[in-house]
Order: structure tokens, then sequence, then C-alpha cells
């Protein structure tokens, strides 16, 4: 009995303590769970206020550039806020998106390429960031491949242009206008619409495409890439401005190209064109403003590609002005009236002999740049990827410069004129016995007429290197039928032999006439070697790619690595030939 009562006490102290931990267990999951579903109701409230807005009018322009890539630009005027807007098109377009903008007149804003419309499948997506303030209009500029535009094989002036329809939207749309810009001279043929048309009350996820074909003159299109433009701008002391384009472009139309049109800045003069081998262009001016064609020599072939540089000179009034006797501010407006997209750009900006650069705007660069110093000279250089109107820029560089260094040149050669000529009288009056000149009996052998026929042979050679890769490309395309490839390439590959071996022997012949000429011979063997390490390296990563042993950034940027080398020794190998074939004259 005594064991009993002394035990009950503690039981029902143990079983109380128990029972307060779990109302208190209890109490504390109640208050978890109502602050979870308060949490998750405002969150709620404010998503919806966030996203409380209507769209009341788009404005859904096409337009058709020159080199045929297409530019969409929706104009949206909405009532009410969002902090992040969504807009799209049926995703069979997002394999040909090379750029998005989102921008009005005061802002550009971040964008999101390829998400979700929400949860609707179908659709490529892009999400634009107002967490800064929604603006109540803005617009959205689409940039779309040049191959959503196709050319007739047998009538090389008939296109046919696919495009969205409407712009894909999550709300629905009050009202929708429509434009197509064809260019100009063209003849609008039919379609699946109309060149303007109009929707009221657009439905929310609208996913619909469309067709036009028109008729259109060789100057109005060119559908080629233009995989670089390379931009040197030279400063003289006296303030005249010499610059050179030099463009890199891939004929990418179902037939062979004959000329191109580009855009040269503002009072361009005394423009002139070469090709990659120091032939002279033809070049015109043309209506279009700041326009210039250019002629090739040959007609690029499909799939081609070719590199030409355009010269010209700007005027000091306009470009440069003089702060003081010895300050200079030059303003430059990069990328005006553009109407081509660029893949790769880099402007080079050469100051004067004996200039110092004080200041320049690099906010406004919008890409990567570097300062580089010679001994004599500064050089800016700027480096932008995917380039169209739109990233026209001011480039403003505020440099030193004493005119005094305009004597500089004459001053240095004098003076190495005054040394050798003294060196030459103590040599004369020092010589007692005349000294016999020797002349080589190779180097007498030696004609123009051997010079003409290397670089001729080579640049044969270069061709048929090209139309070797072409064909190897067209064929990976499925392009031409598999036995005629292999018949085409041998009869090529057999071609390439022959000039090879004419090529060995005016090497031999041009290394023993002269030094000069056995240098640029050891030069271009160097040269040559890099090229084929290169290509063979090209088609490593390739395979590698194809296996999936690298990934496509990887590869993308292996690849632009290997041409820019490739480019370097094309240059060089077009430097050895320019230089022969002045020889020549």
């Amino acid at each position: 009995m005594g064991l009993s009562i002394d035990r009950k006490p503690k039981d029902t102290e143990i079983g109380r303590t128990e029972s307060m931990k779990e109302k208190a267990l209890t109490f504390t999951l109640v208050i978890a769970i109502l602050i979870s579903i308060s949490l998750t109701a405002f969150t709620r409230n404010v998503k919806a206020e966030n996203n409380e807005y209507t769209i009341k009018e788009v404005n859904h322009k096409v337009e058709i550039m020159y080199d045929g890539y297409m530019f969409i630009n929706d104009t949206i005027q909405i009532n009410g806020s969002v902090s992040d807007f969504l807009i799209g098109f049926p995703y069979e377009y997002g394999l040909h998106v090379v750029r998005c903008v989102a921008y009005n007149a005061t802002a550009d804003f971040p964008v999101c390429l390829n998400v979700p419309l929400e949860d609707r499948v179908g659709f490529y997506g892009v999400r634009i960031n107002f967490s800064q303030g929604t603006p109540q209009v803005f617009s959205v500029g689409f940039l779309l491949s040049n191959s959503l535009l196709t050319q007739n094989p047998s009538n090389a002036s008939q296109y046919i242009l696919d495009f969205p329809k409407y712009p894909s939207l999550t709300k629905d749309v009050k009202s929708c206008s429509v434009s197509i810009l064809l260019p100009e001279q063209s003849t609008y043929m039919g379609g699946t619409v109309d060149l303007a048309y109009q929707q009221e009350d657009l439905p929310a996820f609208t996913g619909l495409t469309a067709k036009v074909a028109f008729l259109s003159t060789d100057d109005a299109i060119q559908i080629v890439d233009i995989e670089e433009l390379e931009r040197e701008i030279r400063i003289s002391g006296t303030g005249e401005v010499e610059c050179s384009d030099t463009y890199r472009i891939t004929n990418q139309a179902s037939n062979e190209i004959g000329s191109i049109e580009i855009i040269l800045p503002q009072n361009a003069s005394r423009p002139s064109a070469h090709d990659q081998l120091g032939r002279k262009l033809e070049i015109g001016e043309i209506e279009q403003a700041d326009g210039y064609k250019v002629t090739f020599t040959s007609p690029l072939r499909i799939e081609g590609s070719d590199v030409f540089t355009v010269r010209y000179y700007l005027p000091s009034e306009g470009y440069i002005e003089q702060g003081g006797p010895k300050s200079f501010d030059f303003r430059f407006l990069l990328f005006q009236h553009l109407n081509y997209y660029v893949n790769r750009s880099s402007v080079t900006f050469v100051l004067p002999e004996g200039a110092k650069m004080l200041s320049f705007e690099k906010d406004s660069v919008g890409g990567s740049y570097s300062v580089t110093r010679d001994v004599f000279q500064e050089r800016l250089t700027i480096n932008r990827q995917g380039v169209l109107w739109l990233d026209s820029f001011i480039v403003e560089i505020e440099y030193e410069y004493d005119l005094l260094w305009l004597s500089f040149r004459p001053t240095l050669w004098m003076w190495a004129l005054v040394v050798v000529g003294c060196a030459v009288a103590v040599v004369w009056r020092r010589r007692k016995v005349p000294i016999p000149v020797t002349v080589s009996r190779v180097a007498v052998r030696l004609g123009s007429k051997d010079i003409k026929s290397f670089v001729d042979l080579y640049a044969k050679k270069r061709k048929v290197l090209l139309d070797i890769e072409s064909l190897k490309t067209r064929a990976q395309k499925g392009k031409i039928p598999r036995r005629r490839y292999k018949v085409r390439r041998r009869t090529l590959e057999a071609r390439l032999n022959v000039l090879s071996r004419n090529l060995t022997d005016l090497k031999e012949k041009l290394s023993g006439a002269r030094r000069q000429y056995g240098d640029l011979m050891r030069r271009l063997e160097v040269v040559e070697t890099e090229i084929s390490e290169v290509e063979a390296n090209v088609e490593s990563i390739e395979a590698r790619h194809r296996r999936g042993e690298l990934s496509l950034g990887a590869y993308r940027k292996l690849r632009a690595d290997y041409e820019r080398r490739k480019e370097k020794a094309e240059t060089v190998v077009n430097e050895i030939l320019i230089g022969l074939r002045e020889e020549i004259h």
C-alpha cells in the first residue's frame, strides 16, 4: 500500500507534463499553419497587384533587312503594372532568333530568352524585367535569321517570307495592327495575309503563322551573312581621317551574287575598294543615305565566302574639335543607318604619332575594349558581337597632341640620309681597290612573267581550296548527291595537285633568284603550315562536338578562336601576294 501511494503522484505529474508538451506542440503547429496561410495569401495578393494590367494596343511591324534578316518590332501599350512581362511566338521560330531587345524612349530593359509562356507548350517565350517600374508604352524587337526568307532557285527575284502572324501574349489584346515592310521596288504577289491588316480582341496565346510572296530586284536584297567587319580609323596630325573597312561575307542565297551594298560614315569621300589579293573593285554611290555599291570581279558562288576592303577619307570638320593649343576632341558615330546585321565587329582608332589619349567615354562602348601603346602611337580597339542599327553609339576621345610632331618623320629621314651619306663618303675615300659586283645568274633569268605566274597560280589554288570546302558543306547539308560529290571532289583534288607542283617549281625559282624572295617563300610556308594546323583542329572539334564530348558553348568559342587564327594567317598570305604583285609593276 505504501509503495502504491508513493508512486501515484509521480505518474500523475509525468502525465501532466506530457499533456502540456502535446498542447504546446499542437499550438505551435496551428500558429505555423496560420502564418503560412497568411503569407501565401499576402504573396498572391502582392503578385496579383503587380500583374494587374491590360494590353490596350499592339503594333506588330515586320521588316526585311538588306541581308535577308527579319526584324519584328512589337510596340505595346498597356494599362496597369507588371513586374515580368511575357511575350513570344510559335516555337518553330525560336531556332531562328538571333537577338531580342526591349526598350522605350528613355531606357533599355533586361530580357531573358527561351522561357515558358506560363503553362502553355508550343511557344518560344521572352521575359522582360520591369522591376524598376512599368512603362505604359514600350517596344520589343526580335531579329530573326535570313533562313526564313527563301528564294526561288529558278527565279532569283522571287521570295517567300515566313513569319509569326501575331505576337503571342498571355492576355487578350484589344487591338492589334500588323504591317509588313518590303524592300524598296518590291512587288507584292500574294500570300496568307495582306501587307497590312488588323485584328480586334486578339485572344491570349495566339500562335498563328503567315507567309507572303513578293518580287524584288537584286539591288534591294542580298541574302548574305556578314561574318565580320573590321574598321580602322587613322587620325593624322593635320586633322585628316583615313578609314578602311574590311568585310568578310558568306553568300546564303540560292544563286551567285555579283555585288553588295554597304554603309559608310557620313561625308565619306574618295572611296576605293579592293579584294583580298589587292585587285581594285568597282565602287559607286547609291541613292540610299551614305550607301555605296561594291561590284566583285567575279560573282560570289553559293555558300562561298569572300573578303574585301573599302578605303575612304573623312574631313576634320564635324569629327575633330580643337579645345586648346594641344587639346583635341574626336567624336565618331558608329553603325548609323546600318541596314544589315554584323556578327562580329572590331573598330580601331589610331591616334597621330606623338598623341596621348587623355580620356574616352567608356560607358557608351557596350562591349570589350583595349588600349595599346607603341613607341610613338596609341590606339583604341572596340569589339562587339552582333551589331545592327539599334546599337548606334558615339565614341568620344580626348587626346593631347603637339603640332611639332608633324616634322618628326621628315627630320628623322633627313638625319638618316645624312648618316648614310657620311658612311658612303668614308667608305669611298678608304676604298683603294674597286670591289667587283657579281650579279646572280638566276636573278637575271627571273622576270616579271614568273612572278605573275606564281601569283595567278596561287590565286587559282586558293579558289580550288574554297571550292572543295564549299562542296563539302553542300554535301553535309544534303544539297548534292554523294556520288556526284565524290566525282567532283576527285576532279578538284587532281587540279589542286597540278597547281601545287607548278607552284613548288616557281617557289624554288623565286627563292634562288633573290634573298628577298627567299624570305617571302619561307614566310609563306610557315603561314601555310599554320592554316593546315587550324583546319585540322577545326575538324577535330567538329568531330568531338558530334560525339557529344564538347558542349555547344565550348565548341563555338574554340571555333571562333581558330577562325581568328586562320584569318590572321590568310591576311599574311594576302600581304605577301600583294607585295609580289607590286613587284610586277
